[in-house]
């Protein structure tokens, strides 16, 4: 597949008037709202790097490239891409890019919309726009870029990104701290951290459960991932041990973490200051209590919890909308959505920006709230 079949593909069913879902892999479909469009456009034959500039840390693929073949093409050059959306590496950049979607390296690397450089999309009129560029420092313009991000493809089909990379540290290690998630320890515990001489790669919390799943010990545990050389690795654990009890856990517990959420499930994602994540955990947990199957995991540094239930966790689902914080829920039964998260672009500007760029609602329609032409 190429940009130009893309292109001819959403001219051709503009022209008919149909609409179209678009896919990467089809690992995350059932995220975000129900797209009602009738025509699956699957982007996972438009994949290959495009181009690889390892001094300048920079690299350009087609938006069906795996997040896996990503990291075989970087790892000879000792440089990784700091995108680990939840999910496995059998998922898109497109569809990481298209999604915002982010994991736990983007407590020290940012989202998306920190590692995205430059994007080509085929608008919902054909039109093939370029934004951005291959190079860290292309600034010019308006930053279209950050707009396509994290649009759920509803303002065009992202076909390309270009992206920075990283350097791989010399030391890369996991160490596991078994902590009091009762409120007053855990916000002590975490105030601490906070102030503490560490910069970990990742942190999170987990609950229980998830810590069960992740072969750890059953209990609320402290995931933190330590990069740099050896000197400062070893500086950040003496640190983490005056924590609580250290120990090391096999790098491969984050690909398990990212793994660790059923296809089908309820997901919420609640946001508010680092200050109030000790708040917002201890809501989430009072909300899930009972509840077989329920995880949580927390990223401490970036006041993210997020809330993993079973499909049929209904009433849970609800108990999480109530809670005092930003609740985004990236999926929930067809039927909830409107209950629980009505449409949040109905703004003037939003509805400016679709009619720009997609006249026709052909590209996944249903996802801000309206209906399929």
């Amino acid at each position: 597949m190429t940009s130009n079949e893309v292109r001819e593909a959403v001219r051709e069913a503009s022209t008919a008037g149909a609409s179209l879902r678009i896919a990467g892999n089809g690992t995350w479909l059932e995220a975000g709202r129900p797209v009602s469009g009738a025509r699956l456009l699957p982007l996972s034959g438009l994949a290959g790097i495009v181009d690889y500039e390892p001094g300048d840390f920079t690299l350009t693929a087609r938006a069906g490239t795996t997040l896996t073949e990503l990291a075989a093409a970087t790892l000879p050059h000792r440089q990784f891409l700091a995108l680990d959306p939840f999910g496995d590496g059998s998922g898109t950049l497109g569809a990481t890019v298209a999604t915002a979607a982010s994991g736990p390296l983007a407590h020290a690397f940012g989202s998306p919309r920190d590692n995205v450089i430059g994007l080509e999309v085929v608008t919902g009129d054909g039109s093939v726009v370029r934004c951005g560029g291959r190079v860290v420092k292309n600034v010019a313009g308006f930053d279209l870029t950050r707009l396509f991000t994290g649009s759920w493809g509803t303002l065009g089909v992202i076909t390309e990104v270009s992206v920075r990379l990283r350097a791989l540290p010399a030391a890369d290690e996991t160490y596991a701290v078994t902590v009091d998630d009762r409120y007053d320890r855990l916000s002590t515990l975490l105030s601490a951290l906070r102030e503490a001489s560490i910069a970990p790669l990742s942190i999170e919390l987990l609950s229980p459960a998830l810590a069960r799943q992740l072969a750890l010990p059953e209990a609320a545990t402290l995931l933190a991932r330590l990069g740099g050389n050896a000197t400062s690795v070893g500086a950040q654990r003496a640190v983490l041990s005056g924590l609580g009890d250290v120990r090391q856990a096999p790098p491969t517990v984050w690909s398990a973490l990212r793994a660790a959420e059923p296809r089908q499930a309820i997901v919420a994602r609640l946001s508010s200051l680092p200050s109030r994540v000790a708040a917002v955990w201890t809501a989430a947990r009072e909300a899930t209590a009972g509840v077989a199957g329920a995880l949580l995991t927390a990223s401490a540094g970036r006041g993210i919890v997020r809330c993993i239930l079973p499909a049929d966790a209904r009433d849970a689902a609800r108990r999480i909308a109530r809670i005092d914080a930003s609740v985004v829920f990236e999926r929930l039964p067809a039927d909830l959505w409107n209950e629980l998260a009505p449409s949040p672009v109905s703004d003037r500007l939003s509805r400016s920006l679709k009619q720009r760029f997609d006249p026709a609602n052909v590209l996944n329609p249903g996802v801000l709230g309206e209906t399929a032409p």
